[in-house]
């Protein structure tokens, strides 16, 4: 491979993550025009599209799949190497990408980003907020955030927040007009607020529990988001009935704008994790990232 398609390869990992050449170019500081001829130069090489295009959207073929499985831990572990050398003269710099779900804004990840802005101002902490599943290596992230139990056991991982329940809770204009639910099984004749995962398709269970047994339900919706800070505002806002992580819904059942449904209903969840590959551990920007959470969050 020549020196000219090694330096084109972060073009196409940023294709590929911002879904365009246009966002891409944003990211990268270069004109679209630059960005699409290098991708074509990069198709014109190997002989094979690597992105199918519309007038509408860009996404991989199957040969750019593999291509990229490949060349995002190559030059993630590029990266790493050329961090660890700037740091052994003293500095931590660079850009750190992360991909959180967006509940962990709230639940202290706004407060770690900005200490690390203080502390280390020379590295960028991108957090791109996602609430669906993502390999995080192939994707070219440095780190991501999950509940501990869907995070892969090859992975690296730091505890952010204590265990929290998960809780139905409801305004207290829909209970006035629609009462509460006794049981889990009235839930069938109530207006529920159902949370969909994009790559996994389907509507997400409510994992609760019943008679001190564990139970999935299937809900029905009558307002359906992927991002549980809009399910906790439609609750607000009367919609219906919620499935929220309780430190989400906390203030809000502390002011009484919500209230706590059949609580003995409430599953506690593993909390959240920074999770992370191996070989990113020594990465200088991802360990003062840890540092500066664990002095965040402590306590």
């Amino acid at each position: 491979m020549d020196r000219d398609l090694l330096a084109h390869l972060p073009i196409l990992l940023s294709v590929a993550r911002r879904g365009g050449f246009a966002a891409a170019a944003g990211e990268l500081g270069l004109s679209p025009s630059a960005v699409s001829h290098a991708v074509r130069l990069v198709e014109d090489r190997l002989g094979q599209p690597i992105f199918a295009r519309t007038t509408r959207s860009v996404a991989l073929t199957e040969t750019g799949e593999r291509l990229l499985a490949g060349i995002g831990p190559a030059l993630a572990d590029l990266t790493a190497c050329w961090e660890a050398a700037r740091h052994r003269q003293g500095q931590i710099s660079g850009l750190l990408r992360l991909n959180v779900p967006s509940l962990a804004l709230p639940l202290g990840l706004t407060r770690v980003m900005a200490a690390m802005a203080e502390r280390f101002p020379d590295v960028q902490v991108e957090a791109f907020v996602n609430n669906g599943l993502t390999d995080i290596v192939a994707e070219g992230f440095d780190a991501g955030v999950r509940l501990g139990e869907m995070i892969d056991a090859d992975m690296i991982a730091l505890r952010l927040t204590p265990p929290f329940d998960a809780i139905l809770v409801a305004a207290p204009a829909y209970i006035a007009q629609h009462g509460q639910p006794g049981t889990l099984a009235d839930l069938a004749a109530h207006r529920c607020i159902g949370f969909r995962q994009i790559r996994a398709g389907g509507l997400y269970r409510w994992d609760l529990v019943a008679e001190g047994r564990d139970v999935s339900l299937a809900v029905p919706s009558t307002s359906i988001v992927n991002d549980p800070l809009a399910a906790l505002d439609l609750a607000r806002a009367g919609a219906g009935i919620a499935y929220l992580f309780e430190p989400l819904a906390r203030a809000d059942l502390a002011a009484g704008r919500l209230i706590h449904l059949l609580p003995e209903s409430a599953v506690t969840e593993p909390g959240l994790f920074l999770y992370y590959p191996r070989r990113s551990r020594d990465a200088p920007k991802l360990r003062a990232f840890i540092t500066t959470a664990r002095d965040v969050l402590k306590g």
